[in-house]
């Protein structure tokens, strides 16, 4: 890991699901660089864990469920309260479900609406406000499922669509008013989420046929290209839904005929 340890100094940001995998990457990239960082998920002591590795006062920590209306005006309340503005908001809390879309609950489609979409929508519509003090930005956390369509994924996929539609949206809303807007567009990466394909063989054999680089993302091979929508460096990048897939969306999805 290659940082820059001054980039984000004074800076704070919230990142959504930072206890594990991606958010706890980014979270680290973002602390070891500077930045006032908010840890958030569901689990209080999940968090302190990851705080715990980060090892100073620059970190507060706002336990809480996006998808409750009521949460997205705490977690930013707090964060003034203690670091005085915010600068950044990374939402990267994320949920999937695999199966038939025709087998699908009603509460699990309710569940993954409710914090891939609608607590995005809640955390920054809270945010927006007080990024336009600062002149900051946000950064959505969407997937390749969301630039195309997958096999058993057909929920997931329609709202990681919609994250990369809305990350359009409030780009062009909020960008002459000084708040860029970007997402980043993972391919397959390795956390708990995704531990019954990473780990299994014949699964993995599949994505490196169809991946070029033939492998799986690492949680910190993401933190870094959302570190550099969120920074200066990308100061004039606004609306843009970067594949970050290993060159999955290079194809056209024909088949390699010739090995």
């Amino acid at each position: 890991m290659t940082t820059n340890t001054s980039r984000f100094v004074d800076k704070t940001v919230i990142i959504t699901g930072s206890s594990m995998g991606i958010g706890e990457a980014i979270a680290a990239r973002f602390h070891a660089e500077g930045a006032n960082v908010v840890l958030n998920s569901r689990s209080r002591a999940d968090c302190e864990k990851v705080a715990a590795d980060l090892g100073d006062d620059r970190v507060l920590i706002v336990e809480g469920d996006v998808s409750d209306k009521a949460f997205a005006g705490r977690i930013v309340s707090e964060t003034l309260d203690r670091f005085g503005a915010l600068d950044i908001l990374i939402n990267n809390a994320g949920v999937g479900r695999a199966g038939r879309f025709a087998d699908t609950s009603n509460d699990e489609i309710d569940r993954i609406i409710d914090i891939n979409v609608k607590g995005l929508m809640y955390l920054s519509r809270e945010a927006i406000p007080h990024l336009l003090k600062t002149g900051g930005n946000i950064v959505n956390m969407s997937s390749v499922s969301g630039l195309g369509g997958d096999w058993g994924l057909a929920v997931y996929n329609a709202s990681k669509g919609a994250v990369t539609n809305l990350t359009r949206a409030m780009a062009l809303e909020l960008g002459s008013q000084g708040v860029r807007v970007n997402c980043i567009c993972p391919s397959m990466t390795r956390s708990d989420m995704t531990t019954g394909v990473t780990e299994s063989e014949p699964a993995m054999k599949m994505l490196a046929n169809r991946m070029p680089l033939g492998r799986a993302a690492e949680p910190d091979e993401i933190a870094g290209p959302t570190l550099f929508l969120a920074s200066d460096d990308a100061v004039f990048v606004n609306g843009v839904n970067l594949p970050v897939d290993g060159g999955v969306t290079a194809s056209n999805g024909q088949p390699n005929f010739f090995g």
